[in-house]
């Protein structure tokens, strides 16, 4: 038997799928957090008398993480569609859906992309 038609295969590669996805939504939050602590930071500089000129640093780290996050999304989802064009239809257990990993990766993009232009809008 071929080593494609063992179907730990398959559920390997989607689980490494998920893998990516878990790493995206964790450089998700972590942009918000680093974005929205730049909130906290001018409320508190201002709040004090200090001067709040170096905020936008943490825009820029925010941004730069959600925008990692949404090509770390696509990058897997698009492997992940490589990886099956590999399998025969054969080698995928009948009825067994494929899609909603690749789906909710791309959907990760858009919400990630989405979260970039509301910080740049009111940022």
């Amino acid at each position: 038997m071929p080593y494609l038609h063992d179907p730990r295969v398959l559920f390997a590669a989607e689980r490494t799928l998920l893998a990516w996805q878990r790493t995206s939504i964790a450089l998700i939050g972590l942009g918000f957090v680093v974005e929205r602590f730049g909130i906290f930071l001018r409320i508190m500089g201002h709040s004090a008398g200090l001067p709040t000129n170096h905020s936008h640093f943490s825009l820029i780290f925010g941004v730069g993480f959600l925008i990692v996050a949404a090509c770390v999304a696509v990058v897997s989802a698009w492997q992940f569609h490589r990886f099956l064009d590999v399998l025969g239809s054969d080698e995928i257990p009948s009825g067994y859906l494929v899609w909603p990993g690749t789906l909710m990766n791309v959907l990760l993009a858009i919400g990630a992309l989405a979260m970039v232009a509301w910080f740049l809008i009111a940022g």
